[in-house]
């Protein structure tokens, strides 16, 4: 299993043994595409401000939002059918060690990495 699975399966279980048991599925998979988000803006952000100090002109910053809103699109569909069915079921029947973050660790993922975009957005 990834990384990205384990953050998975750790807030659908958070969040099914909770109070939100019949929406569990659907609040961990846009978690775990908010946190694949927030890693994929802090690369492209990384890489503009590198290439904009490069003198290289790759593409303007609204092609760059738009592609990295359509990229998130991507992830979220992408992310619904990976852990919409029975992957999803085979993958939580096949863990080994159920390993568990606390939730306040598990968004605090996403809000360093959208910390750490906007950051060099400002140093660079």
């Amino acid at each position: 299993m990834t990384l990205f699975d384990q953050l998975f399966f750790n807030s659908f279980n958070h969040y099914k043994n909770g109070t939100y048991k019949k929406k569990a599925n659907t609040i961990a998979i846009l978690y775990i595409t908010i946190v694949q988000a927030s890693f994929l803006l802090v690369l492209g952000v990384f890489f503009a401000e590198f290439f904009h100090q490069m003198h290289v002109a790759t593409m303007t910053a609204t092609k760059a939002w738009v592609l990295f809103v359509l990229a998130s699109l991507i992830l979220y569909f992408k992310n619904w059918i990976q852990y919409s069915g029975k992957k999803r079921k085979i993958m939580n029947a096949n863990q080994k060690k159920k390993s568990s973050y606390g939730i306040f660790t598990l968004w605090l993922i996403p809000a360093v990495a959208i910390f750490l975009a906007v950051i060099f957005m400002k140093v660079f």
